[in-house]
Formats: C-alpha cells, sequence, structure tokens
C-alpha cells in the first residue's frame, strides 16, 4: 500500500496534505527528481519494474564479481553535489567519488596511444607526441570548447526549453558558434591527425551520438573533463544510486520494486496516477516519467498524441545499439599492467563503423571497444586477487530495416569480442575467464523498455536537441512531466542529473498546487481487474 510522507499533516486541523508525486522509473534522473520533489515538500514515490534502484547504472552480481550494467564515468561531479545540497545533505559524506588519472587511454591498430590526462601539459604532451603540429590547433579547439561548455551546459543544459520561444532565443548564439557543424567536421577544422580527430570527436558516442552526425555543441565534453576531471564512485554508479534512494526514503519517500507501470491515468485533462500490470491503481496529483520518452508517449499515455504521435516517434532517430559482456577472471589482479581503469580499442575504421552502426544498421565484421576494468581502482568489484571487467561495442539498434538477429549473433560476436581482447589488451584471457554475461540491444529492448533496444533512448542531433527534444513538461497532459536521458538536456549522467534539476524549476509549489487542483483520485489504492 502507498502511504502518506507526513501523514501527521493531513490529522491538522486546517491543514492539507501534500500533494502526491508518482516518480515511473528509479534511474539516476528519476531518482534525482524525486529528491528535489522530496525536498519541496511533496510525497514522493517511486516505481521501478526492477529490483532496486539504478535503472541503467543498476548492477548484477555473479560469482563474486559485481558488475556496472551501465555508465562507469562520473563527469561534472559538481551537479551531484548541488544535488545533495538541495536535499540539505553532503554528497561527499554518501558517495566516495574518486578522480581517474589517466581518464582514458585510446589505441589504435597502429600500436600509437594516446592517453586523456588531468594535468593539462600532459595532455598537451600526448597531443605533441603524436602531432606536434596540431599543437596551436589543439590550443583553439580547448578555447572553444570552453566557450560551448558555458553556453551549451552551464546555460541551455540547466534550464527548461519548452517554449519555442526559448529556442528563438539561442538561435543566435547556436549560429555563432556553428553547431551547425558536426562534431567531427569541426574538430577537422582543428586539428588534421586522423587519430587526433578521432580522440577529440568520439565523445558524443558516449550519449548515442553520431560523431559525424550530432552539432558540434558536444565539443562541450572535452572542456568539462579537463577542467573537472573524471571520476569512479567506489561501489560503481549504483553506489550512487542507491546512496540517491536513502535520500529519497530519508525524505519520507517511498521507493517500490518490481512495479511495472501499464498506464498513465487522466482525469479533467490531468494526469491523476497509474495503474500498474496487475491492476493496482496508484493516485497522485503529479507524474513524473523516468521512463524512455519513446515509451512514456507510445506506451503509457492512451488516446490520440498532439505532438509525440506515433509517427513523429517512427520518424525519429534513434542512438545506437550496445552490445556488453561482462565477465570475471581469476587470478588476474597483477596480470596486464598495461590495461588501465578505461581503455578504447580502435577498429582499422572510424567513420566507416560509424556509419554501419548508425545508418546502414550492417553488423560490421571490425569493431570497436571500450573496455572497463573498475578492479584496478575499486577492489570491492571482485574477489581478492581477481578482477571485474566489461567489453562494450556500440552496434545498430533494433529499427533498422533488417535488424541482427541477437539471439543466434550474441555468442559468435561475444567470441569475436574476446578475440579482439586477447589480441591488443588481455592475452590469455580465455584461460581466465569465469563468470560471464551478455547484454544484446534485446536486453536494452526487453529490461529497459528502450525503443528499438537504443542504449541513450533519442539520438542528440541538432533537430533532437533543445526545444525539439521531448520536453520536461508535457504538452500532452497536464501534471505529467519528464525526466531521463529522452529528454532535456539529454543522455549520460550530467544530462540525466541535470534533467531533474528542469523539472524542479516547472514543478509548482505544493501550496500552491494542493490550493489550486481538485482532488484527483483518493488517497486509498484500489486494486482492479483490467
Amino acid at each position: 500500500m502507498f502511504t502518506h510522507v507526513r501523514p501527521s499533516l493531513a490529522g491538522q486541523a486546517g491543514i492539507a496534505p501534500a500533494p502526491r508525486v508518482l516518480v515511473i522509473g528509479a534511474g539516476l534522473g528519476g531518482l534525482a527528481a524525486a529528491m528535489r520533489l522530496g525536498a519541496r515538500g511533496y510525497r514522493v514515490t517511486v516505481l521501478d519494474r526492477l529490483d532496486g534502484p539504478g535503472g541503467r547504472g543498476s548492477c548484477l552480481w555473479d560469482s563474486g564479481h559485481r558488475f556496472d550494467l551501465g555508465p562507469t564515468i562520473v563527469t561534472a561531479p559538481q551537479l551531484f553535489r548541488d544535488l545533495w545540497r538541495a536535499c540539505g545533505r553532503d554528497f561527499d559524506a554518501d558517495v566516495d567519488l574518486r578522480a581517474l588519472d589517466p581518464f582514458y587511454e585510446i589505441r589504435w591498430p597502429d600500436g600509437s596511444r594516446f592517453a586523456a590526462r588531468s594535468d593539462a601539459e600532459a595532455t598537451r604532451a600526448e597531443v605533441a607526441r603524436l602531432s606536434p603540429d596540431d599543437l596551436a590547433g589543439y590550443a583553439r579547439f580547448l578555447r572553444e570548447s570552453e566557450a560551448r561548455y558555458r553556453f551549451g551546459f552551464e546555460d541551455l543544459g540547466r534550464r527548461p526549453m519548452h517554449r519555442f520561444r526559448d529556442l528563438l532565443k539561442v538561435l543566435p548564439t547556436f549560429a555563432a558558434l556553428r553547431a551547425d557543424r558536426s562534431v567531427h567536421a569541426y574538430v577537422s577544422r582543428r586539428v588534421r591527425d586522423p587519430r587526433l580527430r578521432m580522440a577529440l570527436s568520439f565523445h558524443p558516442l558516449f550519449i548515442g551520438g553520431d560523431p559525424f552526425r550530432v552539432t558540434s555543441m558536444y565539443t562541450l565534453v572535452s572542456h568539462l573533463e579537463s577542467s573537472f576531471g573524471v571520476h569512479y564512485a567506489i561501489g560503481g554508479v549504483a553506489a550512487m544510486a542507491q546512496a540517491m534512494a536513502r535520500v529519497v526514503e530519508d525524505q519520507g519517500g517511498q521507493l517500490r520494486y518490481g512495479a511495472e507501470v501499464d498506464e498513465i491515468l487522466v482525469r479533467d485533462g490531468r494526469a491523476a496516477g497509474v495503474r500498474l500490470y496487475g491492476g493496482e491503481i496508484a493516485p497522485a496529483d503529479i507524474v513524473v516519467s523516468n521512463a524512455d520518452a519513446g515509451h512514456t508517449y507510445d506506451r503509457l499515455i492512451a488516446g490520440r498524441k498532439r505532438r509525440w504521435t506515433g509517427r513523429r516517434l517512427k520518424r525519429a532517430r534513434w542512438s545506437m545499439g550496445l552490445f556488453v559482456w561482462y565477465f570475471g577472471t581469476r587470478g588476474t589482479r597483477d596480470m596486464w599492467p598495461d590495461a588501465g581503469h578505461h581503455t578504447i580499442l580502435n577498429g582499422p575504421r572510424y567513420e566507416g563503423l560509424v556509419r554501419d552502426i548508425f545508418r546502414t544498421g550492417r553488423l560490421a565484421e571490425d569493431m570497436s571497444l571500450y573496455v572497463h576494468r573498475p578492479s584496478v581502482t575499486d577492489p570491492t568489484v571482485a574477489p581478492e586477487g581477481d578482477d571485474t571487467f566489461y567489453a562494450l561495442s556500440p552496434v545498430p539498434h533494433l529499427g533498422h530495416a533488417d535488424p541482427v538477429d541477437w539471439a543466434e549473433m550474441a555468442e559468435p560476436y561475444r567470441r569475436k569480442v574476446q578475440a579482439v581482447l586477447e589480441d591488443q589488451l588481455l592475452p590469455g584471457l580465455g584461460a581466465h575467464v569465469t563468470a560471464s554475461r551478455v547484454f544484446t540491444p534485446d536486453t536494452f529492448r526487453d529490461r529497459y523498455l528502450s525503443p528499438h533496444g537504443a542504449g541513450f533512448s533519442l539520438e542528440p542531433r541538432i533537430l533532437q536537441s533543445a526545444w525539439f527534444r521531448p520536453h520536461n513538461v508535457s504538452e500532452e497532459i497536464a501534471g505529467l512531466y519528464l525526466v531521463g536521458a529522452g529528454t532535456h538536456p539529454g543522455a549520460g549522467l550530467p544530462g540525466v542529473v541535470a534533467s531533474a534539476e528542469v523539472l524542479d524549476r516547472l514543478v509548482p509549489d505544493p501550496a500552491i498546487l494542493r490550493e489550486t487542483l481538485p482532488r484527483t483520485l483518493p488517497d486509498s489504492v484500489s486494486t482492479r481487474t483490467t
């Protein structure tokens, strides 16, 4: 049963209970929204179909290995500190965040390498080692990256963009910063070495974007990394999600797991609660959906849509899919000293591989891998002396004309991933593998309800960003709000946490809302058969 966060208020003469908020999904965006609204006095309940918090940032255990299922890099830690501060809490007292150096190492088939470092001069030395003639262009690129950060992240990314006039106001700045150019096109105007072009342009892949198509505004990530560092939370991002859940509970909020929402209910044109699978009705004055925006509009809202129609969703461009092999190894903690916390192994192609992933939908023979080895930083992820890894390969999503049959291809592709790892990073790997799990786009579709099994919801192209992206306040139903990767400002840990900050500016004060709203559904929870 749902209970009131502050039941004592209901018994005081003349004081109505605080408005009820239901948050669909305990991903980091949903948890951040719950924290902010709980801090303002709302009665908050979070519903999630999984068995714990975190969504894509959750974890699983196998044979003593903890596998971080989703994001591993924490950038812009100031966003999390701001979130905790808004709740009267100290982030650093709840989360053990460690700065990484190097942030990651990029390797190419010719044997060359590039390490992104916390020290600016050390990174300049890496650039000079690869291509000394590009030092001046690299310095210019960093200055321009900062300008895009200040506009695209601190300004645009942390304020509402649901009104068309909001878009009109920023168009001149978009034009001045050449947002019409792609990230790769912009980088190519500053450096000539193809390896540096890759190293400075691949970041959109972290949020599901094609570097050859998404707006050059995303070069802001280079400034974000160089200025604020790249971090890892001891216990993984799952530990951060658990800390967020504790804040919600300490505020009096509830989290219910194994609770899947079937439909957002509407009464008199307003969101009035949700119906769960099985028929249970959960009433609310406000509904916040942290489900994928595509799933929210296509599956959770019945009836005709005004903006996010089925036709528009079918025309949308979705981020790539992900193939992730999670594996544990025995007795390897002192092996492979050359394999750090984060390593990027490039295949022989860059643009051609990206084209296959995003446009042709073909599962290529070659691959590039993002390899995560958290055990070099966090001994809690594996038994003593052992290692925990994941290797991620971007692959086409399931919405292409001839989608990959992952039921047939998962194991052959995993073997290819293992062969690349043994050849380029982890020699003799096969003899040490113990635990092994594989996630494919099928898993993302079924576990996270991601349209087409996309890893990061809508692709962040220029006409699917800012005002063009699903808004944080829905124009379909009053009282419905959206957070997470599929809404403004976008995917990635900074994006989903910022989406809750934007939402917080849009949700009215609870006292005002209680005075102006009629009663939606009874406080008690009813159950009916569907």
